[in-house]
């Protein structure tokens, strides 16, 4: 069998070669040895597979995973139906007793047999599929090796949870950059959680959307990511005075806001719900990558949520995706694939769920980010049109009406895919495709072509219990968490290690008086929105720096500020003062200022606050904890010369190597395609003349035999029907006639050697492919970021590179 362990080519199956084109339905056939390869770059136009129940377009989409798994590409998987879980069933060593646990009793019984001996069929009948279409075992073992997999259950504890109530996080500034898309996350998200309520809100008209809407951008703006009891409580208490030109309690008066409020809580409090809030926080790059930068295929299973709660979820993952893909830099090679299976109801034609213009957005947007979207569905009526358009590869199955094959039709024709299949012809083989054979379509590709699909590594049981989840995710569920990875020591920020002790307690007395030359400050901590009367002033130490750090040699040169608090008690001595045991202190410096706000409390002042040598101290203090402590620690990629970013994870920077890496195989292969383009073309065309000459000695030779076999037939009959005696014309014409079979001799050896060029010819070109195949193995992915040692880089800032704002007493409320 041809090799398909080719860089950045998905094995997807074998070309099908239909016996008669002319047959209606169920066309007979045999499948070729040319492979069905499919070039992952083509994936980032996206893809649609259609095909009815029982066509095998959930083993197709199973296929592609697990190739772009091997790819070491990161998937998100929607499921709504619980099939794709099936890529968790994968079993390197195909003993029956893998198999044992997640046969189907049912099965079992209608095949009169025992859950062992069912198990011991499926193991030998997975084994002998597998090798039919020449996947060994350990094509299995590399599977599992090459990404992380992963189930989760939103709502649920039967798989990973995941938390999607815990936190409405702020959209990254380059969400708030555009403001289109900004708009577009911001209604999607307060439409999903409305529904949720069942309040099917217009974004326009709704005063619940509007308002709701509102106190999120609110609050966004303001760098607050809000939970759901805060969202509940702004809704009574919006901390806005006005929404458009109206007074918020007459846009919305506060007794209907309570109980808007009280439905949201509602929610809150339902039984079960608690789930919605444990788990992972959702966020898109924890899907894709582990902590330790591993590739992850994410299975989302949302079977067992009500219609309401799947498009909540679907509409708030979609937010996600969205936001994590404005993040990345813009790259050519497919970096993640968002796969949903069942998609109908999420992109309809006519209706306009949350979902539907996010995911345009992504089918429009995504491909510059490398972002592969694929959708799967029974039918093509369950489908915007403009999604079919955008799609650059469909995958048609076998269909279930007349109607269904005409709309799939059109849309072939609509999107100029008929070159070798049109007419006549494309409807009799869209109506004859039998179980797991496809037409795929492909824009990059010169013609559309019929293919079968290969066996799938993962064991396809059915459709998943909450059961057969729980026990794949104990097996699946990740070391630790995305944040756990991120709060590293070393993960290059310059922030403190060790937790401070509590802050004194609020005594709500008078401003205390400070003796001259201690340095004052006031501020509101972490974004206080309460009035002046209601704020109460907390002492601590405060120091304030910016920082660089410069390296000719890498190409670094990073500034920031730093913002530190250092709580001091009553109890504390001059000797207690430790840098090391400061925070990070969450004010805005443009809230900074000399004087309190007018009518606020404050706390006792600790008597080291008092003097100013004690402060002077803490000021060398602080300089020198700057000097020493504040390294910043980047790490450094030997093999492809890259440095990580400051505030990047040692799990961020080695997926991101890894891209790197793939983007540069992926550019080398093209530019092999393309070196190699010119030959290839010139020695098509001599195999195109060789061909026609050889058809041109063909045809001579063919007229030639004819012609020699009438004229020695017409001599012979002459000479026995014409006289008794061979008179010279007699002898002339049978000559002649030899002559003529002699030179169907001399013809014959002309085909001979006109086959010969063409076989030379088609060796030529053979070796040409081989030698291209050759360099481009040649460029295999030697490099894995997860094996690379990385180079540790600390720098450390100068005292020039130093620079102290401020260091002394300051008043946070």
């Amino acid at each position: 069998m041809q090799d398909y362990e080719k860089l950045g080519a998905f094995y997807l199956g074998r070309r099908w070669i239909p016996a008669s084109a002319g047959q209606a339905r169920e066309l007979g056939g045999e499948l070729a040895e040319e492979l069905i390869l499919y070039d992952s770059p083509d994936l980032t136009t996206h893809a649609v597979i259609i095909g009815m129940t029982g066509s095998g377009k959930t083993g197709l989409g199973i296929s592609l995973l697990e190739e772009a798994a091997i790819d070491k590409v990161p998937v998100i998987a929607i499921d709504p139906k619980g099939d794709l879980g099936n890529l968790l069933l994968t079993f390197p060593e195909l003993k029956p007793a893998d198999f044992e646990p997640w046969v189907d009793p049912g099965a079992a019984a209608a095949a009169s047999q025992s859950v062992s001996e069912f198990a011991a069929a499926e193991a030998s009948r997975w084994r002998q599929g597998l090798a039919d279409w020449g996947q060994a075992p350990e094509r299995i073992a590399r599977l599992k090796a090459a990404a992380d997999f992963a189930i989760y259950t939103p709502g649920s504890t039967a798989g990973m949870p995941i938390s999607v109530l815990g936190s409405f996080k702020a959209p990254p500034e380059q969400l708030k950059a555009d403001p289109d898309l900004y708009r577009q996350h911001l209604l999607g998200l307060v439409t999903g959680l409305l529904a949720l309520i069942s309040i099917d809100a217009d974004p326009l008209t709704s005063r619940e959307h509007i308002l709701l809407s509102a106190v999120l951008d609110h609050q966004w703006q303001a760098g607050q990511s809000p939970d759901l009891p805060a969202l509940i409580g702004a809704v009574q208490n919006p901390g806005m005075s006005k929404i458009g030109v109206l007074d918020v309690d007459t846009f919305y008066p506060p007794k209907e806001r309570f109980t808007l409020a009280m439905r949201l809580n509602n929610l809150l409090a339902a039984p079960g719900f608690q789930a919605w809030t444990e788990g992972q926080p959702l966020d898109a790059g924890a899907l894709l990558f582990s902590p330790d930068g591993r590739p992850r295929v994410s299975v989302l299973t949302i079977a067992h949520l009500s219609d309401s709660e799947r498009m909540f979820f679907v509409t708030l993952l979609l937010n996600a995706l969205v936001a994590w893909m404005r993040t990345q830099p813009g790259t050519s090679s497919l970096r993640a694939i968002l796969y949903m299976d069942e998609v109908a109801g999420y992109l309809p034609p006519v209706a306009a769920p949350p979902s539907k213009a996010l995911m345009l957005t992504l089918l429009k947007q995504a491909r510059a980010f490398g972002v592969g979207v694929v959708l799967s569905t029974q039918n093509p009526v369950d489908l915007d049109y403009k999604a079919l358009s955008n799609a650059g590869t469909w995958f048609i199955g076998r269909l279930q009406t007349d109607g269904d094959r005409q709309r799939v039709r059109d849309g072939l024709k609509s999107a100029a895919a008929m070159t070798a299949l049109d007419g006549n012809n494309l409807d009799s083989i869209l109506a004859g495709l039998g179980k797991r054979t496809f037409l795929m379509h492909n824009v990059h590709e010169k013609a559309p072509v019929l293919m079968q699909t290969r066996w799938v590594m993962s064991y396809l049981r059915g459709p998943l219990t909450r059961d057969d989840i729980r026990r794949l995710s104990v097996a699946a569920a990740p070391a630790s968490t995305p944040e756990s990875a991120s709060a590293t020591p070393d993960s290059g920020k310059p922030t403190p290690t060790t937790p401070a002790s509590s802050p004194p307690s609020a005594s709500g007395g008078t401003r205390p008086l400070v003796p001259p030359g201690v340095p004052e400050r006031f501020a509101v901590h972490g974004g206080n929105s309460g009035t002046a009367e209601k704020l109460v002033y907390q002492p601590q130490l405060l120091g304030i720096a910016r920082l660089s750090w410069v390296s000719a040699r890498y190409g670094i040169n990073i500034q920031r500020d730093l913002v530190v608090g250092l709580p001091v008690g009553p109890d504390t001595d001059r000797r207690q003062i430790d840098w090391r045991q400061a925070e990070v202190a969450e004010i805005d410096l443009a809230s900074l200022t000399e004087t309190p706000a007018a009518g606020a409390a404050f706390a006792d002042l600790p008597p080291l606050l008092t003097q100013a040598a004690t402060l002077k101290f803490a000021q060398q203090q602080f300089d020198h904890w700057l000097r020493t402590e504040q390294a910043l620690v980047l790490r450094r990629s030997p093999s492809l010369k890259l440095v990580s970013n400051p505030d990047e994870s040692e799990g961020e920077f080695r997926a991101r190597l890894q891209l790197k890496a793939r983007e540069a195989r992926d550019e080398a292969a093209a530019a092999l395609r393309t070196k190699y383009a010119s030959q290839n073309a010139s020695l098509e065309e001599r195999l195109r003349r060789a061909q026609q000459a050889e058809q041109r000695e063909q045809e001579q030779a063919t007229g030639s035999k004819i012609d020699a076999a009438l004229s020695v037939g017409t001599a012979v009959l002459g000479a026995i029907f014409g006289r008794r005696k061979l008179s010279t014309t007699s002898t002339s014409r049978i000559t002649a006639a030899m002559r003529k079979a002699g030179n169907v001799q001399r013809q014959t050896g002309d085909v001979s050697r006109a086959a010969e060029t063409v076989a030379q010819r088609e060796a030529e070109l053979q070796e040409l492919n081989d030698c291209l195949q050759r360099d481009i193995s040649a460029l295999d992915e030697t490099f894995d970021a997860q094996k690379e040692v990385l180079e540790e880089i600390t720098l450390r800032p100068k005292s020039a590179d130093i620079n102290v704002r401020f260091c002394g007493l300051a008043w946070l409320a």
